[in-house]
C-alpha cells in the first residue's frame, strides 16, 4: 500500500481520520523545526499551498505578528525557550495580510524535555467577530426595548407618588393600565432572551403529551379574537387524519402564537392557516399564510436570524427574536420550518412535526 504524505491523509501520530478532516488548521513541526503536516485548512486560512508549506521551517510557511507588529516567534521561542512549557492558550496574531487569526499552540517533549513536536491551531476570526457583533447587537436591542417602557412606568408611577389626590379614578385607572402593559412588554423581552439562551445552549426542555393540533389552532385564533381582531380575519382548515402527536403543548401554542401574530402584525388580509397530514414521513404540517407584501427572495434566508426586521428594516413594534426562537423550537420537536410566497402573494410560514413518542428525548 503507497504512504500518505506527510501534508495530508493520517498524518504523524494522527488517528481515526486525517488532518484534512479536522474543521480547524493544523501546522505540526518536527525536531527540525520544519514542517511535518499542514491541513487543507490551515492552507485555506492562510493562503499557502500545503505542498509548499511540508519541509519548510514553520516560521517561513507561518509568519505572525502580535496587534503591536512583533514577531510571534521571536517572541515565543519555541524551540529555546523554557522546557517546561507544553502549551499556549489561544490568542490573537495577524498573518502578513493583516488577517486576525485564533492561534492556539502545544508540545510533545522527549526525555530531554527537547521539542519533539510543535504543534500550532489556527482558527478563522470571522466567527468570532460575527459573535461579538451578535452579541453587541443583543446589548444594543435589549437596551432599547427595556428603555421606552421601563421610562413610562417610572415616569407614571413618579407622577402618581407625587400627585395621588391631584388625579381621579378614571386618570389614576389610565395610567396603571399603561404601567401594566408596560411591564408586560418587559416580562415578554426577558421571556424572549431566556428562549435564545436556551437554543443556544441546547438547554430546551421538551415535555411531551398528546396535543391536538387542531384544538391549538383554534385556542390562538380565540386569543387574538379576545384581544380584539375580527373573527372574519382568520381562516382556518384541517386537511386529512393526523396521527398521534406526542408534542409540547406550551411550546406548539408558542409556535402557532408567534406564527400568527407575525401574519397578524406585518401581512394583510386574510390570514390562514392550514393543519395536515406530513405526506413525507409520519407527522403533521401547518402552514401560516397572509395576504400581504410577502418577503423579498432576497431576504428569505435571513428570516430566521436574530433581530431580522423585515423588508426596508421595520420592526413594527417587535424585538427581531420571534421567527428565531419558533425555528428553535420547532427544530426541538424534530421538525423544519421554511418560509416562501402564499400561492395568493404574501408570506407563509409551513413547518413540519414527526408524531413523535412519550418517551421522545427531544
Amino acid at each position: 500500500m503507497a504512504a500518505r504524505g506527510p501534508g495530508t491523509g493520517s498524518g504523524p501520530g494522527l488517528e481515526g481520520g486525517g488532518p484534512d478532516d479536522l474543521p480547524d488548521g493544523l501546522m505540526v513541526a518536527g525536531r527540525d523545526a520544519r514542517v511535518i503536516v499542514f491541513n487543507a485548512a490551515a492552507a485555506r486560512i492562510t493562503g499557502v499551498p500545503a505542498g509548499s508549506a511540508v519541509g519548510r521551517d514553520f516560521r517561513d510557511v507561518l509568519p505572525l505578528h502580535d496587534a503591536e507588529g512583533r514577531d510571534w516567534w521571536k517572541c515565543l521561542a519555541p524551540y529555546d525557550g523554557l522546557s517546561t512549557r507544553t502549551r499556549h492558550p489561544e490568542r490573537v496574531l495577524f498573518l502578513p495580510g493583516g488577517t486576525e487569526v485564533l492561534v492556539t499552540a502545544a508540545y510533545r517533549r522527549d526525555a530531554d524535555r527537547r521539542v519533539e513536536r510543535f504543534t500550532v491551531c489556527l482558527r478563522d476570526a470571522l466567527h468570532r467577530a460575527r459573535q461579538e457583533r451578535d452579541r453587541a447587537d443583543l446589548v444594543s436591542t435589549v437596551a432599547h426595548e427595556l428603555r421606552s417602557p421601563l421610562t413610562s412606568v417610572k415616569g407614571f408611577t413618579a407622577t402618581l407618588l407625587a400627585k395621588w389626590h391631584r388625579f381621579n379614578d378614571d386618570q389614576k385607572r389610565v395610567m396603571l393600565e399603561t404601567v401594566n402593559a408596560d411591564a408586560d412588554r418587559v416580562t415578554r423581552l426577558i421571556t424572549e432572551l431566556l428562549d435564545v439562551s436556551r437554543i443556544e445552549s441546547g438547554r430546551l426542555e421538551m415535555r411531551r403529551q398528546v396535543v391536538d393540533l387542531p384544538d391549538e389552532v383554534r385556542k390562538v385564533i380565540a386569543g387574538r379574537v379576545a384581544a380584539g381582531e375580527p373573527e372574519d380575519r382568520f381562516r382556518f382548515e384541517t386537511r386529512g387524519e393526523l396521527p398521534e402527536m406526542w408534542l409540547d403543548p406550551d411550546k406548539m401554542d408558542q409556535i402557532l402564537g408567534n406564527l400568527v401574530e407575525n401574519a397578524v402584525r406585518h401581512g394583510a388580509g386574510t390570514v390562514t392557516i392550514v393543519v395536515e397530514p406530513d405526506a413525507h414521513k409520519e407527522g403533521a404540517a401547518v402552514s401560516v399564510r397572509d395576504e400581504g407584501e410577502g418577503i423579498p427572495p432576497e431576504a428569505v434566508q435571513r428570516v430566521f436570524r436574530q433581530f431580522w426586521r423585515g423588508p426596508g428594516g421595520s420592526r413594527r413594534g417587535g424585538t427581531g427574536l420571534g421567527l428565531y426562537i419558533v425555528k428553535g423550537l420547532v427544530e426541538a420537536h424534530g421538525g423544519v420550518i421554511t418560509v416562501r410566497r402564499a400561492p395568493g402573494g404574501g408570506a407563509e410560514f409551513r413547518f413540519t412535526v414527526p408524531a413523535g413518542a412519550p418517551d421522545y428525548a427531544g
